[in-house]
């Protein structure tokens, strides 16, 4: 792919823009068509939108106005008055159902200084409501101006789905906008050079692109999510401009040894070109291991991620070498001369490094052990991570206004802030039966004493089907709620509704979702980390024919994922340090977070193990001792790896400082573990390990002789590359022997 790209460069370049532009223009025209509801979450939850989507139901967003007074009672007339002036201020806007006034349906507080105004908000979809709700917040805004002496605050699905898309947008365009200047700034210190930092970026952002036009292409036949184009941009970045790097490097790395620019092409194309095809491999083939669970969202995001990268690789081994060639030696164009000088200082491999690895290679049990050791304690916090789908409140930053008022809603009205709903699906929806078994089924409910009113019936005649809202205890993601629910699932709707021959009756809301979402991860867990181990397995045992490298590759993957989740619990779930990154401790972990996290860790950390291991096999292979071609193989990729991992680490924690917690979470998570797994485990356990190892490192059953041969191929015309053990003094000294 190299060799062609660098005969045929303006085929290759040219080509590369035209495929960009055609993909997001395409996709453009396409548009995105979304997850439903139905699609988005698993067991009662879906067959409960299923049964309303069949229907023609959607259901609507619902909407609370707080109405509360220190000094006056709800009995007082001023109290009265100023509930009258929110539903007739709601109902003016002419964007709502009819508001029911909280002296018809009981939402007063026990204290009776509290009362609810509750509506719903118009529009087909969520969409639709989002964007009618503004007009209604205003018209809110304006009754809390004439009475300053009241609390008047509105919240609900509406007015907090609002939020969410505004902070979405602005959090992704932030993201866009801090992520790709430090890339940029990074690669300018790593190469010392404007053209060369520069071009990583490019193909990183135009591989974006492309992608996402290729996404929104396909969204037709695989949906997508907001949170798929999040991760693709955060996936996409970090892996191009890594991928390029990994190509880039090496072809400066052989022109500095000498070589003429063919044979450097040719040189990076074999070497580091093969370790970026291997790397993106081993990322698709994780990602795909998404498409386990079952859930819509996931296989999102997989799909997205599965497009990006394999955009980014495609770029990589076309038109970064049709580039090369192209530009030749003026990539080190606009050279900073300061940063230019201390790269060349550094290009053997630095001080620091060569400071870890000395005594790394001189006792390396000692070495292994302590590593090892100190991985499994910041692993530790681990085995008490509680997962959950994070609640609104929990989602939100501390001091936000609408988790201010849902507080109060809480405090005042004690109970989940959003409550269960039974979908009942019956032959004859008005029936006598079916009517008693409704009224039971409301006042079972309250009989419990885990659930309180008021529930709210709505009846839909003509599609016979019903909804029973009916408020939980708890915060809504808690043991409490989570109890209540397995009541009402479990004894009270079979009861009652579940009893009606030909009635069905799912019950769905925001409890009951966190619950499902839960039960399908646990449920669909074992089959992803299989499947993701698995592979990952037999590709590295492809690449190397090695069963060792195979094997370590694995164990020290998981290391790295080990302490990446210790850390989301301990800062996450616990607090501790939570306030460094601007956040709290909000008791439990978004339930995908940890499966996205393994995913993806699982393939984006074979890039570094790919690379570093590609380089000592290449020593080894032309005549060192395994000892001396791990020291060259380290030393040699320092660099490179240390610059990868930089950007990686500031990508990912560009996404630690958005505003939701699942996206901080997500960022926070990613960026620990590459930023262990580029020190602790490639500087000191994996040359540890394979130092013990020795010989055995390349250990390859009899049985197994019968694999292809996949492993890189003998460079070039001859050529020894930049790092040849016959001409690099360096490795004399660790030990090389021909």
């Amino acid at each position: 792919m190299g060799a062609w790209s660098a005969r045929h460069r303006k085929t290759a370049v040219f080509g590369w823009l035209l495929f960009v532009v055609l993909a997001s223009f395409l996709g453009g025209v396409h548009g995105s068509d979304k997850v439903t509801d139905a699609e988005s979450m698993p067991g009662q939850v879906a067959r409960a939108a299923r049964i309303l989507d069949d229907a023609g139901l959607k259901t609507p967003a619902g909407e609370t106005v707080l109405v509360q007074s220190s000094a006056l009672t709800v009995d007082d007339p001023a109290f009265r008055a100023a509930v009258d002036r929110v539903s007739a201020a709601v109902r003016a806007t002419g964007r709502t159902g009819e508001p029911h006034s909280p002296y018809d349906t009981g939402a007063l507080s026990a204290d009776r200084h509290s009362a609810l105004v509750q509506f719903t908000v118009d529009g087909a979809d969520r969409e639709a409501a989002v964007a009618n709700v503004p007009a209604v917040m205003d018209a809110v805004a304006g009754v809390q101006k004439e009475h300053a002496d009241f609390v008047i605050e509105e919240y609900g699905e509406a007015s907090s789905g609002k939020w969410f898309s505004d902070q979405f947008k602005d959090d992704f365009a932030r993201a866009e906008w801090t992520a790709v200047p430090l890339a940029l700034g990074i690669l300018l210190v790593a190469f010392g050079a404007v053209v060369a930092a520069v071009l990583p970026v490019v193909l990183a952002i135009t591989a974006f692109v492309a992608a996402g036009g290729l996404v929104a292409l396909s969204s037709g036949l695989l949906h997508t999510s907001d949170d798929a184009s999040s991760v693709m941009l955060l996936v996409g970045l970090a892996v191009g401009v890594d991928y390029c790097l990994f190509y880039l490097r090496r072809e400066r790395e052989e022109r500095a040894a000498g070589r003429d620019r063919a044979t450097a092409l040719r040189i990076a194309a074999a070497t580091s070109g093969r370790a970026v095809l291997v790397s993106g491999v081993t990322v698709v083939v994780a990602m795909a291991g998404m498409f386990l669970t079952g859930i819509a969202d996931f296989r999102a995001m997989s799909f997205a991620t599965i497009v990006v990268v394999v955009t980014a690789v495609l770029g990589s081994l076309t038109v970064l070498p049709a580039l090369l060639s192209m530009l030749g030696d003026r990539v080190e164009k606009g050279r900073v001369p300061l940063l230019h000088r201390l790269r060349r200082e550094a290009g053997s491999g630095s001080r620091f490094w060569n400071a870890v690895l000395t005594p790394v290679l001189r006792r390396p049990l000692a070495a292994a052990v302590l590593a090892t050791g100190v991985l499994l304690a910041i692993a530790a916090p681990l085995l008490t991570m509680h997962t959950a789908n994070l609640t609104f409140q929990q989602q939100l930053p501390k001091g936000n206004s609408l988790v201010a008022t849902s507080q109060r809603v809480e405090a005042a009205f004690p109970g989940s802030p959003s409550p269960a709903t039974v979908v009942v699906r019956a032959r004859d929806i008005t029936s006598p039966e079916m009517t008693a078994a409704l009224a039971e089924l409301q006042s079972r409910a309250l009989a419990t004493g885990r659930m309180h009113g008021p529930t709210e019936l709505t009846v839909h005649a003509e599609q016979n089907v019903a909804t029973v809202d009916i408020p939980l205890y708890g915060s809504g993601n808690d043991e409490t709620s989570a109890a209540a629910l397995k009541v009402l699932r479990e004894e009270v709707v079979p009861a009652t509704v579940g009893k009606v021959p030909g009635a069905e009756a799912p019950v769905t809301g925001s409890t009951a979702g966190s619950v499902d979402f839960n039960a399908q991860m646990s449920g669909s867990m074992l089959p992803v980390f299989g499947f993701v181990v698995a592979f990952a397995f037999l590709l590295m045992l492809l690449s190397f024919r090695s069963l060792s490298v195979a094997v370590t590759a694995v164990l020290l993957n998981l290391l790295s994922v080990g302490a990446a989740y210790g850390v989301l619990a301990l800062v996450f779930q616990h607090g501790v340090g939570a306030s460094l990154i601007g956040t709290a401790g909000v008791g439990a972990v978004e339930s995908w977070v940890p499966l996205f996290l393994f995913v993806i860790l699982f393939g984006l950390s074979m890039d570094y193990h790919v690379f570093v291991v590609s380089r000592i096999k290449e020593a080894r292979d032309r005549g060192l001792d395994t000892r001396a071609a791990v020291a060259h193989g380290i030393r040699s990729t320092a660099g490179v790896v240390t610059s990868a991992a930089v950007i990686m680490v500031g990508v990912f924690a560009v996404f630690g400082t958005l505003s939701m917690q699942s996206m901080k979470q997500m960022g926070v998570g990613l960026a620990v573990a590459v930023l262990i797994d580029a020190t602790i485990i490639r500087a000191v356990l994996l040359p540890a390990v394979m130092s013990l190892l020795g010989e055995r490192n390349w250990y390859l059953p009899r049985w197994l002789h019968w694999l292809p041969r996949i492993e890189a191929e003998g460079l070039p015309g001859g050529a020894q590359g930049a790092e040849g053990a016959a001409h690099d003094p360096r490795l004399l000294g660790v030990g090389a022997h021909r």
